[in-house]
């Protein structure tokens, strides 16, 4: 993919290569491509990926490579996560940048030479592409930091696959805290290498378990059931209502969408038992059908419990809120892509993704946007997340971290940064997190 107008480095060199984990050092002798460095970052995270709160490793990695070219991280804050700034020549302002570094508990299938060497750990999502990606924003801004009118500053979250998520936890160590506004990536394995998917507005769902448990006092025989609650029956009947709910509680131009995934009840035939149990993800992609339709499945669990006499118990584990993306922030990044790359690296998003992500979390206290990037170059860059053979064509890796440090560059510009909804959060006198978990 080529850049109409390349303003940013395409080479970077270590301050102290001695710093650097060896897997860099390897290749970071003087001068070096941006893109093969982050090639070979990307790749290091593959093969050795963990799981969300025990990026221990991973994390030590970010930091050795950051601080091997220069830069101070910050962290670890909210377990693992870590924080680099980058202060401008300005003051306009501090706008951020978010990369997540967990991986998913799942085997890596894939025949290639950089496939996880971790059982059952897995980079399935992208999110070490999104970490090699955050470190060329920060190494690039680094390089430019005669041209930033203000500060920005490049954060790598732990766990965002998980529940609690990190974000959460992110924003409780105060990575927000000054912030006016904050970027992020995905990669898309449906758009090909070049293509950028913008949306504004709600570009995924919000993303919340629940589970459902019927109780009787003590079991029943499957010839009477009369004689006591049929756990079984009623959890059935439970199950039927919440699939009715979308669609006829809310505005089916409004997707939303339930599914049962679990259930669980006797292990004999003709037991009927004490209880029996289901669950599965609420999705909504607006804020006001989440709660409407929550409330209903509750007064439903209540209901239907008091019409057969059953105990019934329903449970939320509250996940991501829907991702929000602001309209200012789509215009910086559009007016961006098309200075880079032209208008035909833009892909508009006609749909809002039913998945969840955790840095809707950060859309909730600063306005941002969440943009789509495309890895698909054939067959084997083309399967889904999460899907065993995931992987990505990493010819954008360079180009995406030289435009999203553009983005951030172009944000702190007061002509670009307006529009932008004002920051929901209180800068505080340093704007500083504070350096612990």
């Amino acid at each position: 993919m080529s850049e109409q107008n390349p303003r940013m480095p395409s080479t970077v060199s270590p301050t102290n290569r001695d710093q650097l984990p060896d897997t860099v050092a390897e290749t970071a002798e003087g001068e070096q491509s941006l893109a093969q460095l982050l090639v070979t970052i990307r790749r290091h995270l593959h093969m050795y990926p963990e799981v969300g709160m025990n990026e221990h490793e991973t994390s030590r990695f970010v930091r050795k490579t950051l601080e091997g070219f220069g830069l101070d991280v910050h962290g670890p804050i909210a377990g693992t996560g870590l924080y680099v700034d980058i202060e401008g020549s300005g003051t306009n302002g501090v706008v951020g940048y978010r990369a997540d570094i967990d991986a998913l508990p799942a085997q890596d299938q894939k025949r290639v030479s950089y496939r996880s060497q971790n059982s059952n750990v897995a980079h399935l999502c992208g999110h070490d592409a999104h970490t090699a990606v955050a470190i060329g924003v920060a190494l690039v801004l680094h390089a430019h930091r005669d041209e930033l009118a203000g500060r920005a500053r490049v954060f790598f979250q732990p766990n965002e696959e998980g529940l609690p998520s990190g974000a959460p936890l992110m924003i409780r160590s105060g990575v927000l805290e000054g912030l006016d506004a904050v970027y992020a990536i995905h990669v898309d394995p449906t758009l090909d290498v070049g293509r950028y998917g913008l949306m504004v507005g709600p570009v995924t769902a919000s993303s919340d378990r629940f589970d459902v448990r019927v109780r009787q006092e003590g079991t029943g025989h499957s010839a009477r059931p009369h004689e006591g609650v049929d756990t079984v029956w009623v959890a059935s009947q439970l199950m039927n209502q919440f699939y009715q709910i979308t669609d006829r509680l809310t505005d089916p131009r409004s997707p939303a969408v339930l599914t049962v995934t679990k259930m669980a009840g006797s292990e004999a035939h003709n037991v009927i038992p004490e209880e029996a149990s289901f669950g599965g993800t609420l999705r909504t992609v607006s804020p006001d059908d989440r709660e409407t339709i929550r409330a209903y499945m509750h007064r439903t669990a209540r209901r239907i419990g008091d019409l057969h006499d059953a105990h019934v118990e329903l449970d939320f584990q509250d996940g991501s809120p829907p991702v929000l993306n602001d309209e200012g922030a789509i215009t910086n990044i559009e007016r961006t892509i098309q200075d880079a790359f032209g208008g035909q690296a833009i892909h508009w998003i006609q749909q809002s993704s039913m998945g969840g992500e955790d840095f809707a979390h950060y859309l909730e206290h600063v306005p941002g946007a969440f943009i789509r990037v495309g890895t698909a170059s054939g067959p084997e860059t083309s399967f889904p997340l999460h899907h065993h053979r995931f992987d990505i064509d990493e010819t954008p890796l360079a180009p995406t971290a030289r435009l999203m440090a553009r983005v951030l560059m172009n944000h702190l510009q007061e002509d670009s940064a307006e529009g932008l909804s004002p920051s929901k959060t209180s800068p505080l006198s340093n704007g500083h997190p504070s350096d612990s978990s």
